[in-house]
């Protein structure tokens, strides 16, 4: 019976996981994809704050997701990239966003992690 219910859990865990894209696939999609759809979904205060919203993305904010995912709409046939602060909000955006028939992925390691990215990446350089 344990051996069935683990079973049954890691199936239903991978068919409804989300996807992710990592750190690189990221910037890498910035870079290429001029039609990149970003959603931050972080608050107001956040975007304000040190950790930046990227250039050209969407801010709606977790909390109001669920009233203004309609203004998406017009991005439903094109893929929307979910970025919050660590991944934590924005797999949840991904996977609310997914069930109303979006086409999502979000950001391994968040904001936090694209900015730690792009600084060693420029003291690389």
């Amino acid at each position: 019976m344990k051996l069935l219910f683990i079973i049954l859990f890691i199936f239903t865990n991978f068919i409804f996981a989300q996807e992710a894209v990592s750190i690189e696939q990221f910037i890498d999609k910035i870079k290429t994809d001029k039609n990149l759809v970003i959603l931050d979904v972080r608050t107001q205060e956040e975007v304000s704050g040190e950790l930046k919203m990227i250039d050209g993305a969407i801010n709606i904010p977790i909390q109001e997701l669920q009233e203004r995912h309609s203004e998406l709409n017009k991005y439903k046939d094109k893929e929307i990239i979910v970025i919050c602060r660590t991944q934590n909000r924005s797999a949840a955006s991904s996977e609310f966003l997914n069930s109303k028939g979006f086409k999502t992925k979000y950001v391994l390691g968040g904001i936090v992690e694209y900015y730690r990215k792009l600084n060693s990446q420029k003291n690389n350089n």
